[in-house]
This record gives C-alpha cells, sequence and structure tokens, in this order.
C-alpha cells in the first residue's frame, strides 16, 4: 500500500514514500529533501550462504547523472563503474549499519541507493544512509536499527545541520555523524584545524538531530514494517568448546604475547593446526574443522581484550598510550619530485609528490559543483605489504576510502594556485603493514610534500586510536596495531596540525559509544 510520510529536518521538509516503487525488493524507500530524490533498498537471500565466517553485506550507491540534467561525458553514453565519490558514500552508508546486523547471521545483504534527483547544495548521501536505515527496518531483515545520518558545518562560529554548498565553502568543518538514539556509531570530517572541543560539540549537535530523525523512522516502521524473519545463531557445541579451551588456551595465551607480528601469527597458526591435528586423532574423519577454528577465533579474541583490559598489557608489551617506534627519511627516489618513507613499528608508507602544470588537474565527472582538483592523493595497499598474495586489480573500496581520508587530511595546508600554480598528486605505496597505514600515509605526505618544495602551511600528522570493551572493563589504545583493529571495538583516526584537527574518521563495531 503506498504510503508518505513527512517531518521537518534542519527547516525543510523530508519525505519517505513507501509501496510505490520497487515492491519486489525487502523493503524500498523514496527518500525526498527538498528536490534530492534518492531509491533506496534492502534485500537478504533466503538462506545463509554456506562456508564463510564474515557477513556479507554489499552496499551500492548508484549516481545516475540524469539527476542532475547531464549525459556522460566520452564515447560512451552510460554510467559506468562507480565515481570514488559514490565508492565513498556507499561506505559512509556501510559503516554505521554493519554493527547492528544480528552476529552470526551469513545471509547475503543488499542495500541498493539510487540517486534519481539532485538540488544543487542538497547532497544525496547522508540522505541515503537515512534511506537505507527505513528500507531496512520496514523490511523483514534482522536489524538492530534504526540508525539516522546528518553532516554538520560550523558557519561564523555557529553550527549548522546539513548545510547548503553555499554553507559548506564557508564552513571550517564537514561533519557527518551517524549513529542510534542512544549511541554514535561512525563520525568522518574534514576540518580546517577545527578544536576538538567544537568537533565534539558538532557531533553532539548532529546527535540530537539524529534522536528526531529516529523518531521519525519509528513512525514509518510501526505502520508498515513487517515482521523479522526468525534467526538463531547456532553456538559452537559446547562440550567441544570447553575441550578446545582446555587444550589450547595456554598456547594461544603466550602466541600472543610475542611482541613481533610475524613471529606472533607464525606461533597461532602453529597453535591452531595442533588442535586440529589433536581432535583428528580422536574424531577421525568427523572433525568438525569449522567448529574448531570458530572457537579458537573465539578464544584468540577473549584472550588479547581480557589482557588488555585487566592486565594493561598489549600484545606487543606496549603501555596503552605508547606509540610505536618511528623512522623516517626522505629523498629517497632520484628522479622523482618528492620522496618520503615512513615507518611506525611494522607498519612501512612509501610516499611520492609530483608536480604538473595546472591543466592537469583531475577532470570529476560527477553529480557535484567540482568539476576538477588540483590536489589528489592515492594509496596503493598490495597483498605483500601482508605477506598474502591475490591478483591485483586496481585499487578496491578501502584503498580508495583511505586515499580520501589522506587527501582530506591534507588539504587545509595545501597553498592555494596563486600560491603555488601546480597540480600536485601524492601517491602512498603501503609496503608494510600493522595497523594504521592510512595514518602513516598521512605523516609520509607531509615529509614528501616538503621534500618537494610545497610551501605547505604547517605538518600534518596522524594517530588511530582504539578501544576494547571486556566484561565491565574498558581500554583506549593508542596507535593500533592491526590485531588491536581487528580484535578490537573502535577504530578513530585522526589526524592534524599543531593548532588543530584537519581530518577524522571513527567506526564502531559494538553498537555505538557514547
Amino acid at each position: 500500500m503506498h504510503q508518505t510520510f513527512e517531518t521537518v529536518v534542519a527547516g525543510r521538509k523530508l519525505s519517505v514514500e513507501t509501496g510505490y516503487v520497487a515492491r519486489q525488493a525487502g523493503g524500498s524507500a523514496l527518500v525526498r529533501y527538498g528536490d534530492t530524490v534518492v531509491l533506496v533498498t534492502a534485500t537478504a537471500s533466503k538462506e545463509p550462504r554456506e562456508g564463510i565466517d564474515f557477513f556479507p553485506l554489499l552496499v551500492d550507491y548508484e549516481e545516475r547523472l540524469y539527476s542532475v540534467g547531464k549525459i556522460p561525458g566520452g564515447f560512451i553514453k552510460r554510467e559506468g563503474r562507480p565515481s570514488e565519490a559514490a565508492i565513498l558514500a556507499g561506505r559512509q552508508i556501510d559503516r554505521p549499519i554493519r554493527p547492528l546486523f544480528p552476529e552470526g547471521f551469513r545471509n547475503d545483504v543488499q542495500v541498493v541507493a539510487v540517486v534519481m534527483s539532485v538540488e544543487p547544495g542538497v547532497e544525496p548521501s547522508v540522505l541515503a544512509m537515512n534511506g537505507a536505515s527505513i528500507a531496512l527496518g520496514i523490511s523483514d531483515v534482522p536489524f538492530d536499527g534504526p540508525i539516522a545520518g546528518v553532516k554538520v558545518g560550523i558557519v561564523d562560529d555557529e553550527f549548522v545541520i546539513n548545510p547548503s554548498a553555499e554553507e559548506l565553502d564557508k564552513s571550517s568543518l564537514s561533519l557527518v555523524v551517524a549513529g542510534t538514539r542512544d549511541a554514535v556509531l561512525m563520525v568522518e570530517a574534514a576540518a580546517n584545524e577545527v578544536s576538538e572541543e567544537q568537533v565534539l560539540e558538532a557531533i553532539m549537535r548532529g546527535h540530537d538531530t539524529i534522536k528526531e530523525i529516529i523518531a521519525f523512522q519509528d513512525e514509518i516502521i510501526a505502520a508498515v514494517g513487517v515482521p523479522k524473519r526468525e534467526f538463531k545463531f547456532l553456538e559452537p557445541d559446547p562440550e567441544l568448546a570447553a575441550k578446545i579451551e582446555v587444550f589450547a588456551h595456554a598456547q594461544l595465551d603466550a602466541a600472543v604475547r610475542n611482541p613481533d607480528k610475524l613471529a606472533r601469527e607464525k606461533l597461532t597458526s602453529a597453535v591452531r593446526q595442533a588442535t586440529h591435528a589433536h581432535f583428528e586423532e580422536e574424531m577421525g574423519e568427523d572433525t568438525p574443522h569449522k567448529c574448531i577454528d570458530a572457537a579458537l577465533d573465539s578464544m584468540l579474541k577473549q584472550i588479547v581484550r581480557k589482557m588488555i583490559t585487566a592486565e594493561h598489557i598489549r600484545p606487543d608489551g606496549r603501555a596503552m598510550d605508547e606509540i610505536r617506534p618511528i623512522d623516517c627519511a626522505v629523498g629517497l627516489l632520484p628522479r622523482v619530485h618528492g620522496s618520503a618513507m615512513f615507518r611506525r613499528g611494522q607498519t612501512q608508507v612509501i610516499t611520492t609528490c609530483t608536480l604538473g602544470a595546472v591543466g592537469e588537474m583531475q577532470i570529476i565527472d560527477d553529480l557535484g559543483l567540482e568539476e576538477s582538483k588540483r590536489y589528489i592523493h592515492h594509496y596503493n595497499f598490495p597483498p605483500y605489504s601482508v605477506g598474502e598474495v591475490r591478483p591485483i586489480r586496481g585499487p578496491g573500496r578501502r584503498e580508495i576510502g583511505h586515499g580520501a581520508l589522506a587527501e582530506r587530511a591534507l588539504l587545509p595546508v595545501i597553498p592555494s594556485e596563486e600560491e603555488f600554480p601546480y597540480t600536485i598528486r601524492l601517491v602512498s605505496e603501503v609496503v608494510e603493514s600493522n595497523g594504521s597505514s592510512s595514518q602513516a600515509s598521512i605523516c609520509g605526505s607531509t615529509l614528501s610534500l616538503m621534500d618537494a618544495g610545497v610551501p605547505i602551511k604547517k605538518p600534518v600528522a596522524g594517530v588511530a586510536m582504539g578501544l576494547v570493551k571486556h566484561d565491565d572493563r574498558l581500554a583506549i589504545l593508542t596507535d593500533i596495531q592491526g590485531m588491536e583493529d581487528h580484535l578490537g571495538d573502535m577504530d578513530f583516526k585522526v589526524a592534524g596540525t599543531t593548532n588543530g584537527i584537519t581530518a577524522l574518521q571513527m567506526d564502531i563495531k559494538i553498537q555505538g559509544i557514547t
């Protein structure tokens, strides 16, 4: 049944239509904010995918150039692969909804947001995030929402919710915050050396509006939502889990305390192999190898989290607020305009800077008003950086996201075209990784720019903070490494100068922080 719901957000009408288009999807919402219209659908497969140990969520954000009255440029007159802006928007939607699906849910879930009409100055990506929550909420997919998102700016020292393009041009902050009614799940920001207090206040102001949007979503879900499908997480056999605990716990506990990443991985792998071999002798062909792996993964997570929160010991032996040893070098590559190496612990990045004529600027053919940009940052994460083998098929979503974060971090210190009439391209090659490689890219970029003679206004540095919660104990970690990121509850990347914050990105794996 076709129904329309309306409310007002930041002085502008927000309307949602359900039961009108895409009625065969699991859930669909046609969301309007001003003249910007986004169709968002959410659909899940009927059966779980076998043989996987992760949640297969796919978020596609589809830009249609007809939405701004444009025909695609070039020889082929149709949209091709998603633009970088579309990939970043999809990641922005993915991050706040992913923690709210039930543990152990293995059905494929796809959220598709199609941008159908864009009013200049009314950004569709945050609207799509709210539409995704509505589509999931009214579907039968198990989802512990709703969530909502808003953009916050600071114009003339005043906080502005969902600022227009003109207001963003004057704003010292562009912050997207998403969360539930009780907690914040995701923050992403670009800032012009804004203070920590202002960023925190912007998050709180944004969350106040989030609560209003969630109350509106509650009305929609109550009116047109369908019952959620039944789902029960199958816990490993408790008797088998207890036997694995007795056999492997002490060995695994000793293995994770090795400070070297490669040695630690080798030791934990040996424990895993020994555990499988032990139970194969006992159970023969009936050995449940997947259950053993799941039990070992759970045990490893609990060991590390307890070690950090109760013993205040990190896997590499550092204090909670201790940064790994840092090593830097510049001028590595003789025929490159600028080059630098930045190493923090077992994470190493080589960043190059290339200068070109203004005419070599990046031409952008998407929904935005910006047609070109003269400062570009690209981030590459090859498989050898973590000792793996896989095909290299161009940048993935993660690489594009990390490159954009590093680009935002340096933008406030890049000289204007009048001061420095060159196109600037930075490329960060992650040659070794044990966590926080995007922040190492920011540090390496500062060095590379200075090596190339670019008159940046100030140096910029970045660090990744972590959060681990176990029982009723909490630990905040400085400069997290790979294991702490993987087994922890938060990845909070922050970059800035000595004067203030220039970029931040926060991702939460639990159901928000307050």
